[in-house]
């Protein structure tokens, strides 16, 4: 599909129909980049989507355990109070 820049004060846009960001599954924000001349243009995640998701189904497996065992300190044995 060929599109045309729009000026957009000292910048320019492009519209994007609104069947194309239902495709790629944009929403408000994306991820711009270049590469080998192109413009990407990507969904924006957070540095932690997702990850509610991935605790819960460790969870529901029983998979949500420590990976090395507890050190106690000498904090634990001389400060530490309940």
């Amino acid at each position: 599909m060929r599109s045309k820049l729009v000026r957009i004060g000292n910048s320019r846009g492009v519209r994007l129909p609104k069947l194309m960001i239902d495709q790629a599954g944009l929403a408000d924000q994306v991820e711009l980049r270049v590469r080998e001349g192109a413009i990407i243009i990507s969904p924006a995640n957070g540095p932690r989507d997702g990850w509610a998701e991935a605790a819960k189904q460790l969870r529901e497996r029983q998979e949500d355990r420590l990976v090395d065992d507890l050190t106690p300190t000498r904090f634990d044995d001389d400060e530490w109070q309940w």
